[in-house]
């Protein structure tokens, strides 16, 4: 049974490992209009391997979007960065992995925590666009209280991400903002950073993975992965062993005495 006023299904997800692979911390999460369920299987195959595991649900998702509505940045941000410091005070090692927008908050985690994060891996993230309906944003969010929803886009047959069929505009403006924050800090991040794209994605366009090659690609701790059969939520697509294999690896090969 789902908590009072949270969609079925839509529940955080926690994991405390044991033994040395319990000291490494992961940090997962969801994406903009979404919540837990579209990284579920990714925190469980992080927690069968042992590791300690936090996914959160991020404030005013998993619920209705009017909630969503008057949330900001800030208040997603601070949910994982509560994640974040929580798994600090308790393992050695504290990696972050985050789809879309949850990208997006993995990539300022890396930035917010440069000493002391071990590693980001990121699915689709969102940084940037080339979709210029976004330009109207400061102007539209006071005219429409909502768009279209953005989710479910999934190659797989019969499978459906738990998402928002309606896009609230006053808290995309505020991603928006993110975004912008986050892209003027990159030159921040210090750890290694894996980052997955699809080949077809009908939400975010290519623009971030062009520049995150540019900012990211020279430092040589960037490493690009295409997948080439799931589209957007590829964490619930045709992709998602080869994106659970290869964030495994990553750690494995970062936290090599806890593996």
């Amino acid at each position: 049974m789902g908590l009072v006023g949270v969609l079925a299904g839509a529940e955080p997800f926690s994991a405390d490992g044991g033994g040395p692979a319990g000291q490494v911390g992961v940090v997962v999460c969801h994406g903009f209009t979404g919540c837990p369920q579209s990284m579920r299987p990714w925190a469980e195959g992080l927690a069968a391997a042992g590791y300690t595991v936090r996914l959160p649900r991020l404030p005013g998702h998993g619920t209705t979007w009017q909630e969503m509505q008057a949330t900001r940045w800030p208040d997603w941000y601070g949910e994982v960065d509560r994640a974040y410091t929580e798994l600090q005070g308790r393992c050695d090692t504290v990696f972050a992995v985050g789809l879309s927008m949850g990208g997006t908050l993995a990539f300022r985690l890396a930035e917010q925590h440069a000493d002391t994060i071990a590693g980001i891996v990121t699915v689709n993230a969102f940084l940037a666009s080339r979709d210029k309906r976004l330009l109207l944003l400061p102007v539209l969010k006071h005219l429409l209280p909502s768009l279209p929803g953005v989710g479910s886009d999934i190659k797989k047959p019969g499978v459906t991400e738990l998402a928002y069929a309606r896009t609230p505009l006053k808290a995309v403006a505020s991603l928006a903002e993110m975004q912008k924050d986050v892209r003027a800090n990159l030159g921040l991040i210090r750890c290694p950073v894996l980052a997955f794209h699809s080949r077809d994605d009908h939400v975010v366009d290519s623009s971030t993975s062009a520049l995150l090659a540019a900012e990211l690609g020279p430092t040589g701790r960037y490493t690009e992965v295409e997948l080439t059969e799931s589209f957007h939520v590829a964490t619930l697509d045709n992709d998602f062993p080869a994106i659970l294999a290869g964030s495994l690896d990553f750690v494995r090969t970062l936290t090599p005495a806890a593996s």
